[in-house]
């Protein structure tokens, strides 16, 4: 025979105060958990939306990052030669030769620089990235020194927008588009022809190659004929793959965090939600004593404050997710440890971080209610009716 449920929930609605109260410590520990979480997924999701998994990125072996590698043009005639590669409405191949470099921009309100990608493209880039939708003025005339910008840039930093001109690279470059990469990276990049890029920065190779596979199968034929052929030591990722390699360390970084924030604040919560159940154990021994002399066992008594406790977590948890859900309306921005450079990204919430934050919620309210538990169902029928 098991204590009705009604009991329990009517015994937290008569201590609402310390409810509430401890619901709330739990609800932030929460928060803090799942939107540790959801930057983290935010930055992954951001840079992996980034890349197709059709198209494959050339880069010097062993580098990291199109900011480190470096892809000769010897290199890239013979990669132009491979027969995997896609061709395009107008018989042309949809590859592209492109160079990044980083510049120092000032950010709108902090006026503090900071790095910013500076792509170098080619003619037939934009059908390797059919993410990108010019939203203000129009695209740059390859071999001028005219450049488009990210709407993110345009967003957080100074001097960024249409007829304005950047001065880098001892050029002045001017700006004559705006373009909408939706929630990938591209949204914080600046975008101009190759060449230019090339020899205003001295540049003598690129810093990667990129072609859309005609086969999205075929990768591991492209895989293997760079492997065997001695002249082109790089390496070739999915972009896909390449793009959530970028993402890895800071998520890594950013999970860390989050869990040794989330221990250090469940500690406090758990210890609330001791101190909450003990103090009901205590104001209620003569209950217990009347549900023991009705014949109710001692794990019927262990399991109904074990449930209310659980109760406390679930709704905790409840609370901290439905906070951290209005997250995902915020957009920052910080540095990406892989390219040194400026990122923007959203926060994301998916139904792991869900389960997650639910399954940690439930976790603090069993710890913080088990030894209270165990206290109330170990009291004797006897000593528990003296307090009537």
């Amino acid at each position: 025979m098991a204590i009705p449920l009604a009991y329990n929930l009517r015994n937290l609605w008569t201590r609402r105060l310390t409810t509430l109260l401890t619901v709330s410590g739990m609800a932030l520990v929460v928060f803090v958990f799942a939107s540790i979480l959801m930057l983290a997924e935010g930055l992954q999701k951001t840079l992996v939306e980034t890349g197709s998994n059709d198209n494959v990125v050339f880069l010097r072996k062993g580098s990291n990052s199109e900011v480190v590698s470096g892809v000769t043009r010897q290199q890239a005639s013979i990669l132009e030669a491979f027969p995997e590669i896609a061709i395009g409405p107008k018989g042309q191949k949809l590859l592209s030769k492109e160079v990044v470099v980083l510049i120092a921009l000032t950010k709108k309100g902090s006026d503090k620089p900071s790095n910013v990608v500076l792509r170098g493209t080619g003619e037939h880039s934009l059908f390797l990235r059919p993410q990108i939708r010019l939203i203000e003025g129009r695209l740059p005339r390859m071999g001028s020194t005219e450049i488009m910008a990210g709407t993110n840039i345009v967003r957080r930093f100074k001097d960024v927008r249409i007829d304005e001109r950047l001065c880098c690279g001892m050029r002045d470059w001017k700006i004559v588009g705006i373009f909408d990469a939706g929630s990938t990276g591209f949204s914080s990049e600046i975008w101009g022809d190759e060449d230019q890029f090339m020899q205003a920065f001295r540049r003598n190779s690129y810093s990667s190659v990129i072609f859309k596979l005609r086969d999205s199968s075929e990768f591991e034929s492209v895989k293997s004929r760079i492997e065997n052929d001695p002249r082109l030591t790089l390496d070739v990722k999915r972009e896909t793959k390449y793009y959530a390699d970028q993402s890895e360390i800071m998520a890594k970084f950013l999970r860390i965090l989050g869990i040794s924030l989330t221990i250090i604040f469940s500690l406090g919560a758990i210890i609330g939600a001791m101190i909450t159940m003990y103090s009901a154990v205590a104001n209620r021994i003569a209950e217990i004593g009347t549900l023991r002399a009705l014949g109710f066992k001692r794990g019927n008594i262990l399991v109904a404050f074990l449930l209310e406790s659980l109760f406390l977590g679930f709704l905790g948890g409840v609370v901290g997710l439905f906070f951290a859900s209005f997250m995902q309306l915020i957009t920052i921005s910080t540095m990406n440890f892989q390219t040194f450079s400026e990122l923007a990204f959203s926060f994301s919430l998916n139904s792991q971080i869900i389960s997650m934050g639910m399954g940690f919620a439930l976790f603090m309210g069993f710890v913080g209610g088990l030894l209270p538990a165990i206290r109330a169902s170990r009291m004797t029928i006897v000593d528990a009716l003296q307090a009537i």
